[in-house]
């Protein structure tokens, strides 16, 4: 194994992750922002106001893409182990 080849492996697998957990945290911030628009308008500083929102978001988000999410990891780990032998002999 090359440096190169490590460094590409390692890239690919960090953009995977990245890929894989942006929806969420994007959905996260966007409920978070909103919250904390209505919390400084109204003067509300309860901590769970802005904790179960974001929860729930998230858990939407992870349900609605459900399917996508997991062909991507089936995908990226299809390749990962289809091409193993490949990694550790050469």
């Amino acid at each position: 194994m090359s440096q190169a080849f490590i460094v590409s492996f390692g890239m690919e697998s960090i953009r995977m992750a990245v890929v894989l957990s942006a929806p969420m945290l994007v959905g996260a911030l966007v409920i978070g922002l909103l919250i904390s628009i209505f919390q400084a308008v109204t003067q509300i500083q309860e901590q769970t106001l802005a904790i179960i929102p974001k929860m729930a978001a998230i858990l939407g988000i992870m349900a609605a893409l459900y399917p996508w999410l997991l062909s991507q990891a089936s995908t990226y780990m299809t390749s990962v182990f289809t091409n193993f032998p490949r990694y550790i002999g050469g």
